[in-house]
């Protein structure tokens, strides 16, 4: 990425990059002390767009309709899309935020419409916001006979029979498909017939098991719509990631052709990295530093943004972060320009769709000024000229953090972006290396459709559907994996096996509505106020022992709530409101027994591992703690182990090479065990996923090895292919984690390093200059391996 600026990894110094967005950044430095927070700051240079002439195919009425809507032309990546969409090629346009990727599948399926006034579409978003944004625009084009319809949770029934009979284009997402179309396809049997474009908004978003899901649901959608003739070419859109052409045709199960070069206009940035700075007077969990929050800094970059005119996105990690975000900003400014307060907002997902247009409207028309907003705002919904952007809190991808940039700057005047690093490794690592940010090409979206926990449900949906046959099993399903799925269902009496295919028996209820395709496959505990019987949410039933055990607090859009009662076998959790003036951390322990390795590297002092293997994990107290972090009290808790089949990557390192280096035996179990913790929270930074979605645990002497032992494991049944990316990007990973440990100014560890918010163990023992010499060993063995590859 071409930039003017500072060089990659240095400090801020005058002169900082001209234009309005280092103008406002300035603003932000103002006052900022000599403890400046700046670490880097670059321009992104303006671009100019490359406009093509529209499609000889394209009809007039269609070219008309766009061109009152203000499209004079095509930029040549929505030209050349659309074209290979229109000559029946499955395509993924990968292109930046704001890059118009909506024409490039509106005007090959309204040609469509317009040569056969019986074709349909299907468009499947992540979002029910996305599909009425989307929805709203292709209404305002005001063509006639489209029929476009939305078919999603919301929709009433009356309005769901009126799309099934006469809707063209239906506006739907991956949710519904499953629920609902898909399980009465019959119903849709006129609609599926004449089914000529599928098409996957936000395509970036399906990854990990939610992907994989994803995945083996198109497939069932394109065998559905064989059996009724069609044959609908796909296409995609997606943000800018890795690979797109691959990752697309991992997803659909077919070849996809993608378009990358990105040839919309785009104004020139100043892009900023900021570390907001420790403050002494407080300490966290074992005395460790603590830095000023991300959300604080936010509020005040708001207000200062604000009182220049600037309209301003935060993004916050949080819903309640963004109303606290917004809140804050809002007494900052009563005490400058009372007339401004209400000119800031909150927007979040779980606002009601009327109220969040609003804001959307008062936001683009300057009415409002600056907004907090989760990342409910980073998808699809159209927001233009924007004079800023703040990231509080880096959003776990690259591909997250341009597509949230991407809404400032698009406008003629240049824009600033600005990245506040939480207390957290990734952030740590990324504001003091930013060209594994600004310089790094975007991640690759990971999933696995041949993770057994997905296809088994997934096939048993299909069989619902229709019977599999083998032809199914080979040109669909992925040929010996399914098989071998498909014979432990009907082992388990799930299917029944006949000569023609794999069957779902009569007599059962159908599955779909036991397969949540965005959880973890573990199921949901339902949290209920105690007295009124009010739901007032769900949680994972893999985390509802270490947040909703009996003796909990538990937060909820703000508010607190004390867990009377977990019942893990009927999932309930039963809680009451109260305001205690403590909060509660639980304690567990873990093992991890290894199935079978995958994969295996001797490497002298070191061995590097990949596998399956099944954790074992129960929660057995939980911590009462003060608000300054000082333990009242201890509470035995009588949980059941939990079991997790899922794989692994690991290493083990022979004790007298660690004792060469300096690592006594008393010290390897903490050195280990911060290792871990800040490989687990630099993952994410080399495979799309959140430090939530896996886990680890290290020891000094493991049954498997014989060694000390470092385990990182996907936190899903069967994995999700995080862990599989770490093991073939391991020297990457491992040398921006000592990196990350390296680089914070702590002494003994802290949440910006070593220290992990879902240590089951109280982040104790840890030990920080240990883990360097750890990874040391590690990388230094890696290293004399490729060299000595390299040398072959």
């Amino acid at each position: 990425m071409s930039a003017d600026g500072l060089p990659a990894g240095g400090v801020a110094a005058r002169p900082l990059p001209q234009g309005r967005g280092a103008r406002l950044l300035e603003r932000l430095l103002a006052g900022t002390g000599d403890d400046e927070p700046l670490r880097h700051a670059v321009r992104l240079p303006p671009r100019a767009g490359r406009p093509a002439e529209w499609p000889a195919w394209a009809p007039a009425e269609v070219v008309a309709a766009l061109r009152r809507t203000g499209v004079a032309a095509p930029w040549a990546h929505q030209a050349e899309a659309a074209d290979l969409a229109h000559r029946g090629r499955d395509v993924v346009v990968a292109t930046g935020t704001a890059s118009g990727k909506s024409l490039a599948y509106q005007l090959p399926v309204l040609a469509r419409f317009a040569q056969d006034r019986r074709a349909t579409a299907l468009y499947l978003s992540p979002t029910k916001a996305l599909a009425a944004d989307q929805l709203r625009a292709l209404e305002a084009l005001a063509l006639p006979d489209v029929r476009p319809a939305p078919f999603d949770g919301d929709t009433p029934t009356e309005a769901r029979d009126w799309a099934r009979r006469h809707g063209r284009w239906l506006f739907s997402n991956p949710d519904m498909l499953h629920r609902s179309l898909l399980p009465r396809h019959g119903h849709w049997s006129a609609f599926l017939r004449r089914l000529s474009y599928v098409v996957v908004d936000e395509c970036h978003t399906y990854r990990g098991v939610f992907g994989s899901h994803v995945a083996l649901l198109l497939r069932r959608l394109l065998r559905v719509c064989r059996r009724y003739g069609a044959g609908p070419t796909i296409v995609l859109a997606s943000a800018t990631v890795a690979a797109p052409a691959a990752f697309a045709s991992r997803l659909t199960g077919r070849e996809v052709v993608a378009v990358t070069e990105d040839a919309s206009p785009r104004a020139g940035r100043t892009v900023a990295l900021w570390e907001p700075p420790l403050l002494p007077e407080l300490s966290g969990e074992n005395g460790a530093p603590v830095r000023r929050p991300a959300g604080t800094e936010a509020a005040r970059m708001l207000a200062d943004l604000v009182l220049e005119g600037a309209r301003t996105l935060a993004f916050v990690r949080s819903r309640r972060g963004a109303e606290v975000t917004a809140l804050t900003a809002q007494r900052l400014l009563a005490d400058v320009d009372p007339d401004l307060v209400p000119r800031v907002a909150a927007y979040r997902g779980g606002y009601l769709p009327e109220d969040r247009r609003d804001l959307e409207a008062a936001l683009g028309s300057g009415e409002l000024l600056g907004m907090a907003t989760t990342n409910a705002l980073e998808l699809g919904v159209d927001i233009v000229g924007l004079d800023a952007v703040v990231v509080a809190g880096f959003p776990g991808t690259r591909a997250s953090f341009w597509q949230q940039s991407g809404r400032a700057g698009r406008a003629r005047e240049e824009a600033l972006v600005v990245l506040v690093a939480r207390d957290d490794p990734m952030d740590t690592y990324l504001v003091h290396h930013p060209q594994a940010l600004l310089g790094a090409p975007v991640e690759g979206c990971v999933l696995d459709p041949a993770n057994p926990y997905v296809l088994g449900p997934q096939l048993a949906c299909a069989a619902a559907e229709l019977p599999v046959t083998e032809q199914d099993v080979d040109e669909v399903f992925g040929g010996p994996p399914a098989r071998a799925v498909l014979d432990e269902l009907v082992a388990d009496g799930v299917l029944r096996r006949r000569p023609t295919g794999w069957y779902w028996p009569s007599t059962r209820e159908r599955p779909e509505g036991e397969v949540d395709i965005r959880g973890s496959g573990l199921g949901q505990v339902a949290v209920v106020e105690a007295g009124t019987g009010r739901m007032l949410g769900t949680v994972d039933a893999g985390s509802a022992p270490a947040t909703v055990h009996t003796g909990a607090v538990h937060l909820h859009r703000g508010e607190s709530y004390l867990v009377d009662e977990l019942d893990l076998d009927n999932g309930l959790a039963v809680v009451h409101r109260a305001e205690p003036d403590w909060r509660t951390d639980a304690r567990s322990t873990s093992d991890v027994a290894v199935a079978r390795v995958l994969a295996h590297r001797d490497l002298g002092p070191v061995r590097v591992s990949f596998g399956e293997v099944t954790v074992t994990s129960q929660v057995v107290s939980y911590q009462r703690k003060a608000p300054d972090g000082a333990v009242l009290e201890t509470v035995p808790l009588d949980l059941p182990e939990q079991t997790l089949p899922t794989r692994a990557v690991w290493y083990d390192v022979d004790d007298a090479a660690l004792h060469a280096a300096g690592i006594p035996p008393a010290r390897i179990p903490g050195a280990l065990h911060a290792a871990e913790h800040a490989a687990i929270g630099l993952l994410p930074l080399f495979a799309i996923c959140d430090r939530w979605d896996v886990g680890g645990m290290s020891t000094a002497l493991h049954p498997h090895t014989g060694r000390p032992t470092v385990f990182v494991h996907d936190g899903h049944p069967g994995g999700a292919g995080f862990a599989e990316r770490g093991h073939a990007l391991l020297d990457r990973w491992l040398s921006a984690t000592r990196a990350a440990i390296d680089d914070c100014e702590c002494r003994a560890g802290c949440p910006s390093c070593v220290q992990s918010p879902k240590c089951g163990n109280g982040n104790s023992p840890l030990d920080k200059a240990g883990a360097l010499v750890v990874l040391d060993v590690v990388l230094d063995a890696l290293r004399r391996a490729a060299q000595r590859a390299a040398d072959c």
